[in-house]
């Protein structure tokens, strides 16, 4: 298959997203003045949005690349939780699978802005593992509809729902129906994520998790691929991609991209192009140029960015 016939097959392919959704919140501001209270300024608000985050961003990806999107979480009952279902909907991913946990906030990051400036990021989160109850809520609900899915993405941000016993039987359900499980990862659980089908992590989580800062990546790549019988793609930002596999050479991927303006999110577009692509069948290699060409598209934009199918042919 070519790179734009694998692109004509990403068309309704039912993916599952699993893991911290969050919600994204920026508020625009002026600031002309000092607190008369301490030496600090004085934002006056002008307007507020709300976007996806976390997992939610993955999801969102995914649904611009035209694929149907399901994702699994948790939120609070909360004014947040509400305004994030609302923003997943209008983004046209399906929310059943988002499971209310008592006394648990939804994950909310505020970013107050002046002159498209951060001045400060607000965190209301709680980053203990979630109750058993919800977990068993989670694996309920996977095991009666991950048959129906094409593939299965868990996206970690190390809030709480990613748990060791989740990542595992979630490895083990896909298993049965041959359903491959890409992992955006965290250093810290590691060891959750043996025998996926692939593994993302961007070159500091990958050196984090092999416990290798200084060594060559080469190095860093083919350790993980030991210890956890896995496909490893590792995402370098501006140095591009680099993928190991098991009896291979590794191989590398220069940065799709000319100009590098913002590396925020590229990697939730990476591993939602990467698992779209390796679900028609494409091969490994073919599925991660796909994903390096969608990442490079994103580092060239402002902010946090998805990109859709048309801008990847525009590109081919």
């Amino acid at each position: 298959m070519s790179l734009t016939q694998i692109l004509d097959e990403f068309q309704g392919k039912k993916i599952i997203v699993i893991g911290d959704v969050m919600l994204d919140k920026y508020s625009s501001c002026d600031v002309k003045r000092i607190s008369p209270e301490a030496p600090i300024p004085v934002a006056e608000i002008k307007a507020e949005t709300y976007v996806p985050g976390g997992a939610g961003n993955s999801a969102n990806n995914l649904a611009a690349l035209s694929a149907e999107v399901y994702v699994v979480g948790v939120i609070g009952k909360d004014h947040y939780g509400k305004i994030l279902k609302k923003e997943l909907n209008k983004r046209k991913v399906n929310t059943e699978g988002l499971v209310q946990e008592k006394n648990r906030p939804t994950t909310l990051k505020q970013r107050v802005l002046a002159n498209k400036q951060q001045l400060l990021r607000m965190d209301y989160e709680i980053k203990s593992p979630i109750s058993d109850a919800t977990e068993r809520s989670i694996l309920k609900y996977l095991g009666k509809k991950i048959k129906q899915f094409d593939g299965v993405i868990i996206s970690d941000y190390a809030k709480g729902v990613v748990t060791k016993d989740l990542v595992e039987k979630t490895i083990s359900l896909a298993g049965r129906y041959s359903i491959p499980v890409i992992i955006d990862t965290r250093p810290e659980h590691k060891t959750y994520y043996k025998n996926a089908t692939i593994i993302t992590p961007n070159e500091s989580e990958a050196r984090a998790m092999a416990k290798m800062e200084k060594e060559p990546i080469e190095k860093v790549g083919k350790k993980l691929v030991k210890d956890l019988n896995t496909i490893v793609l590792i995402t370098r930002g501006e140095k591009g991609m680099t993928l190991f596999k098991k009896k291979r050479k590794p191989k590398h991927f220069p940065t799709a991209t000319k100009e590098v303006y913002d590396v925020s999110g590229a990697g939730d577009t990476a591993t939602a192009t990467l698992t779209l692509a390796i679900t028609t069948g494409a091969t490994i290699d073919k599925s991660v140029e796909l994903a390096n060409i969608s990442a490079g598209i994103v580092v060239g934009k402002i902010g946090t960015a998805t990109t859709t199918i048309e801008e990847i042919r525009k590109y081919l």
